[in-house]
């Protein structure tokens, strides 16, 4: 009978985003505010054809604020268990990946420039190839959660 694997860590990454919803809203309204004020201000000039392009340019900037939302529904799970590390990738658009790696041969890789004190990508790698995880994640972020991962690993399997 096989025994249930016994999960020793778990983490979920998301992308931060600093507006809220009532902070979308807030700034969208000062915004068309703007933009009505000064196109009220060229039509009254004579030079209405500026007008539309000025409601363009609020529904450029919400398409903008739409994608960049969309974008924080991604998240990445990651579950270290007894025999093996777990990644789970969800996308708000695309179908959910799973990925599982025998935990005593899967390293975690962070590209560092100590000279510079620049951070680059994380990575997992596991028989010669290399999986990125945590893109959307800042510099300092990643190299944090880089040094909580390489913890989780090194502990003793139960």
């Amino acid at each position: 009978m096989e025994q249930p694997a016994h999960q020793t860590f778990r983490a979920t990454l998301r992308p931060y985003r600093s507006l809220s919803r009532k902070g979308f809203l807030i700034l969208m309204s000062v915004l068309i505010g703007l933009n009505f004020a000064a196109g009220t201000a060229f039509y009254l000039l004579g030079a209405w054809p500026v007008a539309p392009f000025l409601g363009l340019d609020v529904a450029l900037v919400w398409w903008a604020f739409r994608k960049n939302y969309a974008d924080a529904l991604k998240e990445e799970q990651i579950e270290v268990t007894a025999h093996e590390l777990i990644l789970r990738r969800f996308d708000h658009d695309r179908q959910r990946e799973e990925l599982h790696f025998t935990r005593a041969w899967v390293r975690v890789e962070l590209e560092e420039d100590k000279d510079r004190e620049l951070i680059g990508s994380l990575f997992l790698r596991f028989k010669g190839q290399r999986t990125e995880i945590g893109r959307f994640l800042g510099a300092h972020d990643r190299k944090e959660f880089a040094a909580t991962l390489r913890g989780a690993l090194a502990q003793p399997r139960v």
